[in-house]
């Protein structure tokens, strides 16, 4: 089975990521990750984390000659930013230990797991806690998952976003829409990873607002999920339906509280004449059983299955819990009221929060496409692929 874990705070020394299950003879190189470790790392109204960090992976294990080896991919991280929080974050004990280190936090930030973490851990100061519960731990996420990313591009599936909604302005939607293996490219063009201009705009003026006031925005990305044959996931089982995987999955993510499917919370608002696609024959998309749905309002999902049509994820991210003018919180050592702490922040961070989207989206899509199809060798796992959409077209042929 397809997995992985992460490792490392924030300012320690370096993030780990573990990738096991991914079949042999993949072809990678360090730069199909770092990729997407630079986009995660765009997006107008970041902070200045961004301009210290250049993330860039080490291979420890599972790759070789640039291809992998069907065993465990280790990948490493560093965190530039540790020469600077090494007093602070060193592992080995110190003189004064226990006593409070230099940045102990004991004013939780409303919003964040300072407090609910310090409190079910039985620690004193919640850097504890917050090292680890840092959005910079996504950087790990998005490494392990850039490796599904190569391995669905293998099978023709691409994985893409963009931002639909941010600080309360919405984007309008291109028509054309350009197709999922495009709009990546699209989409970061953009500062704020949008396709519409005019909201781009109104976007940063918000943006450079809230910034001034100390505060922070959320937003909505959608992510985009084109190729994919029908039948991965399945209805018999709860924890094998696809869209309770990929929910599960996204809502992972830190300070994202919402995630829709097709239609999604509008679907409730609507008739069933209104929601459902009709079905009608198509010859030419044997992935989908040569069947199109005039719409694709179920978002490519029906019964946890995938129907063939692209699978259309939405996201929603509240605002960062770190404000520059914090809220009022209690001191945990003195028992006072007193102002939350302020530790460097972005005033938003919905761009790179839709390329960690697209990496969840891309793990749960590898991972189903594992199961259905199998295989020790990529090889295998393209011809039993394969001789499954030839099934698919020769069903409903002509």
């Amino acid at each position: 089975m397809l997995r992985f874990t992460t490792a490392g705070e924030s300012h320690g020394p370096a993030l780990v990521s573990i990738l096991e299950g991914m079949p042999a003879g993949l072809p990678l190189i360090a730069a199909d990750i770092d990729a997407d470790l630079a986009r995660r790392q765009q997006g107008y109204g970041r902070g200045r984390r961004m301009q210290i960090e250049k993330d860039a992976v080490e291979f420890l294990s599972g790759v070789r000659a640039g291809e992998t080896l069907g065993s465990p991919i280790a990948l490493l991280i560093r965190n530039k930013d540790w020469t600077s929080w090494q007093e602070i974050m060193d592992p080995a004990p110190r003189e004064g230990d226990p006593g409070p280190r230099r940045r102990a936090v004991t004013r939780p930030r409303p919003g964040h797991a300072d407090l609910s973490g310090l409190l079910k851990y039985d620690r004193d100061d919640a850097r504890d806690i917050l090292e680890r519960a840092s959005a910079r731990e996504t950087t790990a996420r998005v490494a392990a998952a850039a490796i599904c990313r190569r391995f669905l591009r293998e099978l023709d599936i691409h994985v893409a976003s963009h931002v639909v909604h941010l600080g309360g302005i919405d984007a309008a939607r291109p028509d054309p829409f350009p197709a999922a293996a495009d709009l990546n490219a699209v989409a970061d063009q953009s500062a704020l990873r949008t396709l519409d201009a005019d909201a781009e705009a109104a976007m940063i003026a918000r943006i450079d607002t809230v910034k001034r006031e100390g505060n922070t925005l959320g937003g909505i990305c959608e992510v985009v999920c084109d190729g994919l044959p029908v039948g991965l996931g399945s209805h018999v089982s709860w924890d094998r339906k696809l869209d309770g995987r990929l929910g599960a999955a996204i809502l992972s993510i830190p300070a994202v509280k919402g995630v829709e499917i097709g239609l999604g919370f509008e679907a409730a608002r609507r008739s069933g004449a209104e929601v459902h696609d009709v079905i009608a024959l198509e010859p030419g998309r044997p992935r989908a059983g040569n069947i199109r749905r005039r719409t694709n309002r179920a978002g490519g999902l029906e019964g946890g299955i995938t129907t063939g049509e692209p699978l259309i994820v939405r996201v929603a991210m509240k605002p960062i819990s770190t404000l520059m003018r914090p809220l009022e919180t209690v001191d945990t050592t003195t028992r006072a009221t007193a102002s939350a702490v302020a530790e460097r922040s972005d005033v938003t961070a919905v761009p790179a929060m839709g390329v960690i989207a697209e990496a969840m989206v891309a793990f749960v899509i590898a991972q189903a496409v594992l199961e259905k199809f199998g295989g020790d060798a990529l090889a295998e796992v393209r011809r039993n692929h394969d001789a499954y959409v030839a099934h698919l077209a020769a069903r409903m042929a002509d």
